[in-house]
């Protein structure tokens, strides 16, 4: 398996309880990483985060009425930190755009609401989607939004009324025949639509 060389939280956003902050900076004590809770003017906050390797990150929450707001990136190497890292976003339901850089390829994840919702891979030949979330009830709210099978079924049985008005008016068996074989394909797909 490639070794990782970093990880890039190019965009990342985190919105937190004032009750869910010292459990922030805990996750990453949990981890075996320091972490200092600085209290800054507005009542906003900063926790600091040293890894054993020296790297540090500086998350700054905002006060917003009941929340801290974090918005920001950082590019970490230490596996300790990304590891907490990446349970913090999926633990706070954060978003976030992230880099993990290897060697000879970059696989970009992308979060939403503390889950992957698409992951691209990055090489010298281009982009390719490895992995896309799909709302199983969107699709299903598209579905039953499209009206093309009603339109459908309408257009046969005006189609289905010209003919049977046509067979009345005509005589001859020959275009009795046409007529009503033409008047069983519709019959088929009518049938075959509205089951």
């Amino acid at each position: 398996m490639a070794q990782r060389l970093a990880t890039e939280y190019v965009k990342a956003r985190l919105t937190l309880k004032e009750a869910e902050m010292g459990q922030f900076a805990q996750l990453f004590a949990d981890s075996q990483i320091k972490s200092q809770i600085i209290i800054v003017e507005n009542g906003s906050q900063e926790i600091v985060i040293t890894a054993g390797s020296g790297e540090e990150v500086v998350f700054t929450f905002e006060r917003r009425k009941d929340n801290y707001v974090c918005t920001g990136s950082c590019r970490l190497v230490n596996p300790k930190l990304v590891g907490a890292m990446r349970a913090a976003v999926a633990k706070y339901k954060g978003d976030a755009i992230v880099k993990r850089i290897y060697s000879h390829y970059t696989m970009m994840y992308y979060y939403e609401r503390g889950s992957v919702v698409k992951i691209v891979e990055i090489n010298k030949g281009g982009h390719t989607v490895i992995y896309e979330y799909r709302s199983t009830a969107e699709q299903l709210s598209r579905t039953f939004a499209k009206q093309d099978v009603e339109h459908e079924i309408e257009s046969i049985r005006s189609q289905a009324d010209l003919w049977l008005d046509l067979r009345n008016r005509t005589a001859s068996p020959d275009t009795d025949r046409l007529i009503d074989d033409r008047l069983a394909a519709l019959s088929r797909r009518l049938f075959i639509l509205e089951a």
